[in-house]
């Protein structure tokens, strides 16, 4: 017998921690994503193999970690977000812990790709805050809880690379694995377990035709670089995306109870923010990509600033940091003028800093500027989306819905690496057989970062406009969850309009 929404009663007050623990969850996850970055060049000395091996410790991770966010979102919907929460924060540890112990590339890939399964927890704690906070506390709950991405990676980079400098660079493995149990266990003592509940079962079809499908389409844009964009590789694994994701959106189409939800998927407000998503994840990761290289050049180059991996890192860290504060300035602005207007405020935010920052890169503490600016505009659309997303679609898909618009912005960042990858290479100069970037591939980053931000505000005008606060409906209406029961108790599956 499926299992239903939860009923009408009023939810329970909620422990003022739950907030903040779900928060550092997410900070957890970040951390660890971002944690390699201070030693990426060094990889292939440390795991002694070819570098073209050894960005498979990095491309793993991204793999594991798209495969991973849509599968738990449907998961926690179907069983519980904050078991499935817990669950991706354990497989996260034990992940941490065999990178820990070894400098073998295998075990350290595998180590890797379950680290990867983490990147599941910002979804789902969005999920838990829907279902378990009062509407009053949710703006700025699901804003802190949207920008922990940011905020992890901006405070790991200064602190990876710190202890990069100083210890053993196993050490960062065992930190992020110290995280993932000091998360795991204020979750099981905080954090609630949501009442909601999807009816149907677990699509694993629909599971397996998603995960073949992500891994054709993001290894080629991962690795093309290496293997050659036109090389028959790469082609043919972009082909074989488009093949296999199509036929397995036919098969979601005809299920009961789909993995994803297309058609729902497919209504203009979720569909928009998802494609506008995409667009914030390449702005994010542009700023991520380019001022840490630009601080660390030497100044012989006549450009570069000549930092410290440290000084560089903590240049960039109010990116994060600034992302962070921005959470109670969403929510009174959403509160007033709705998450649409503030989308668009935050693009506009974001497209200023880079446009700003085209002439601000011949000191550290303009960098510095940058990063203020342009996190500040990412901390506001970041935490814009979910709430789009939750306006639109039912209770019970909260978990499956968010997770697809994480993967939105796993494919934008994704497609940033690759890209603004491309651009450096190409820009640089051969400086004693060593690839130096330059300027011009630089200012050329930002550029594209701003195209970016100018198609996702394209995207949000065409928007449809929503009431603030209440017009929102972040949790359900009396009605909806009224429906959606009586549609369970007849047998329904599909969800419900």
């Amino acid at each position: 017998m499926p299992r239903t929404t939860k009923d009408d009663r009023p939810a329970p007050r909620a422990n003022p921690a739950v907030v903040p623990v779900l928060a550092f969850a997410g900070i957890a996850v970040a951390v660890m994503q971002t944690l390699l970055v201070p030693v990426i060049k060094d990889l292939p000395q440390l795991l002694d193999t070819a570098p073209s091996n050894a960005t498979w410790v990095l491309t793993s991770t991204l793999l594991s970690g798209a495969v991973a966010t849509p599968i738990m979102g449907r998961l926690g919907d179907l069983y519980g977000k904050r078991r499935m929460l817990v669950a991706s924060l354990a497989v996260m540890v034990v992940g941490a812990l065999v990178s820990a112990v070894t400098s073998d590339l295998l075990t350290m890939i595998v180590g890797r790709t379950l680290q990867g399964f983490a990147m599941g927890a910002i979804p789902l704690g969005i999920g838990l805050m829907r279902d378990t906070l009062p509407a009053e506390r949710l703006g700025s709950a699901m804003g802190l809880m949207s920008s922990s991405i940011g905020v992890g990676g901006g405070l790991a980079l200064p602190g990876a690379a710190l202890v990069a400098q100083h210890a053993d660079w196993h050490a960062l493995f065992y930190g992020a694995a110290g995280l993932g149990v000091l998360s795991i266990a204020l979750t099981l003592l905080v954090v609630p377990e949501s009442p909601v509940r999807a009816p149907g079962g677990f699509d694993l079809p629909g599971a397996l035709g998603l995960s073949a499908g992500l891994v054709l389409l993001l290894l080629p844009v991962t690795k093309g670089s290496d293997w050659g964009w036109s090389s028959p590789v790469t082609l043919g694994m972009f082909g074989a995306a488009v093949v296999v994701l199509v036929l397995w959106g036919l098969m979601e189409l005809r299920r009961k109870a789909p993995l994803v939800d297309l058609r729902t998927t497919a209504r203009r407000e979720v569909l928009l923010t998802n494609l506008a998503s995409i667009m914030v994840g390449v702005s994010f990761y542009v700023i991520s990509l380019v001022l840490p290289q630009l601080l660390q050049l030497p100044t012989a180059t006549g450009y570069g600033l000549g930092q410290s991996m440290v000084v560089a890192g903590l240049s960039v860290a109010p990116l994060g940091l600034t992302m962070m504060f921005t959470a109670p300035v969403y929510a009174r602005m959403s509160a007033r003028y709705g998450p649409r207007a503030t989308l668009i405020t935050g693009l506009l935010v974001i497209g200023l800093g880079y446009a700003g920052g085209l002439g601000l890169m011949s000191a550290a503490w303009q960098t510095v500027v940058t990063s203020v600016v342009v996190g500040a505009g990412i901390g506001l659309a970041y935490s814009s989306l979910p709430a789009l997303i939750m306006s639109a679609v039912p209770p019970s898909e909260t978990g499956a819905a968010n997770g697809l618009n994480a993967l939105m912005r796993s494919i934008g960042t994704s497609v940033s690496s690759a890209v603004i990858g491309m651009v450096l290479a190409s820009t640089a100069n051969d400086v004693g057989g060593v690839a130096v970037p330059t300027m011009h591939g630089f200012r050329v980053s930002f550029l594209i970062a701003t195209a970016a931000v100018v198609v996702g505000i394209v995207l949000a005008l065409f928007l449809p406009r929503t009431r603030p606060a209440t017009g929102l409906q972040l949790r359900a209406s009396s009605e909806e969850d009224a429906n959606l029961a009586r549609a369970t108790e007849a047998g329904a599956t599909a969800p419900v309009r």
